[in-house]
């Protein structure tokens, strides 16, 4: 095993939201296997930026939280104490902590998002320098949940890729079967992060 990806549900009913488990945790496995890979993919702590900065400075590679959807939809599609410009807050908090850890979010498309909201919410997170953006489309689970308001095209999903890439994250995926997590994305983070940890070693030798 190369790389990890930890998450879990929502831990409001501790006081650091679950932060200093995730923490330890990371810090066990980098003691086991220093050269692993550590992805967290967390909730927003209810904006507590302590318990940010407690997991970003873990030893993490990866900070992942998702946005979920453009900043007019925020209401609708997430818990009340959820929150958009919360949710930027915690990505650039937790790069503030340590400059050189992998930011990433996730946004579901097919919940009536316009073209544009999708690209200013781009635009949104590459002005806190996050780093890998995932789109997907959005799926009701239950009939207890939001209705589909539209399946996108895969022609959509391929132009948002080239805009996300255009705007400068490092890596982008996007398809309507893409989620936050899955193999092919975790396989291509490994190895670049790995090709830029090298050549950044590269950089600082004499």
């Amino acid at each position: 095993v190369d790389y990890i990806v930890m998450t879990s549900v929502d831990r409001d009913d501790i006081p650091d939201g679950g932060a200093s488990h995730f923490a330890t945790t990371v810090e066990l496995l980098k003691i086991k296997k220093p050269e692993l890979l550590v992805e967290c993919l967390v909730s927003d702590f209810r904006g507590d930026l302590n318990s940010v900065e407690v997991l970003a400075t873990s030893g993490l590679d990866v900070y992942a939280h998702n946005v979920e959807t453009v900043e007019r939809l925020q209401k609708f599609v997430r818990d009340p104490k959820a929150g958009y410009q919360q949710s930027l807050s915690t990505l650039a908090h937790a790069k503030k902590c340590k400059p050189g850890l992998y930011t990433k979010t996730s946004i579901m498309l097919g919940l009536g998002e316009t073209d544009d909201e999708v690209i200013q919410a781009m635009k949104d997170l590459r002005a806190i320098d996050v780093d890998v953006v995932t789109f997907g489309q959005y799926l009701r689970p239950t009939d207890n949940h939001l209705s589909v308001v539209n399946y996108v095209r895969p022609e959509k999903f391929d132009y948002f890729r080239e805009v996300g890439e255009d705007l400068g994250f490092k890596y982008v995926a996007s398809g309507p079967m893409v989620r936050s997590s899955y193999k092919a994305g975790e396989f291509y983070l490994e190895h670049m992060i790995k090709k830029e940890r090298v050549a950044n070693n590269d950089e600082l030798l004499p």
